[in-house]
């Protein structure tokens, strides 16, 4: 999962940055609204953390934009003004949580997560789809019932797909999803054809009843075999 945080305080972002990526997220960060309204209009994310005192403007600027695009969903605002009536905006505005600082950070992943499995798992850890079955709890993956070993892009890959089945994925979103934004400068995709490849024939070889079909020139789709 892909994690935007938006914090003009370089000490916090540093540590909110090293402590999501121990917990296996991927995450990218603005320091100000201008870079955050660029990052939300190019890249896609499954959770934003938002500050609204920026240097260049107030972050409920950016919520307004979201909302009216459709792309508000999965917003926590993180704040130090905590009055009553930012709140109330802010969560009109389509945000999902709200923590004022100062925070201690295992509650701001349980909130990231409660936000997550709430708004896209109808409260469920895990998700399914025909005979393969992920928790994003435990990070843990079974085929009929029986566990299978994947490494952390192998896992995160198939995450990315058993969230959204039947639906085409161009190589340029999964990687910027799994490896984070800026993927258009690489050269080539040779790091994900080889986790990809690994991948589909562990799936096979546990007799998952589904498969990650290559659309020649198009990308990948999660499909029923």
């Amino acid at each position: 999962m892909k994690i935007l945080i938006i914090e003009d305080e370089p000490s916090l972002r540093e540590i909110m940055t090293e402590y999501l990526r121990k917990q296996r997220y991927v995450v990218e960060s603005a320091d100000s609204l201008k870079d955050a309204m660029f990052k939300t209009a190019d890249y896609e994310y499954d959770c934003i953390l938002l500050d609204i005192m920026l240097p260049d403007g107030n972050g409920l600027e950016l919520l307004r934009k979201l909302y009216r695009t459709g792309k508000s969903g999965n917003v926590i605002i993180i704040s130090a003004k905590d009055t009553v009536d930012d709140k109330v905006e802010g969560l009109e505005l389509g945000a999902d949580d709200y923590l004022a600082k100062p925070f201690h950070l295992a509650e701001l992943n349980a909130r990231i997560r409660s936000v997550i499995r709430r708004k896209d798992h109808d409260g469920d850890s895990a998700v399914s789809f025909g005979n393969v079955r992920v928790d994003t709890s435990s990070y843990s993956v079974t085929v009929a019932g029986s566990p299978i070993e994947l490494n952390r892009k192998e896992y995160d890959i198939l995450a990315f797909f058993i969230n959204r089945p039947n639906h085409l994925v161009d190589k340029m979103n999964l990687a910027e999803a799994v490896w984070g934004d800026h993927m258009d400068q690489v050269d080539n995709f040779d790091f994900l054809y080889a986790q990809m490849k690994n991948l589909r024939k562990k799936m096979n070889d546990a007799g998952a009843d589904v498969e990650i079909k290559a659309n020649y020139r198009l990308g990948y789709k999660l499909v029923a075999k």
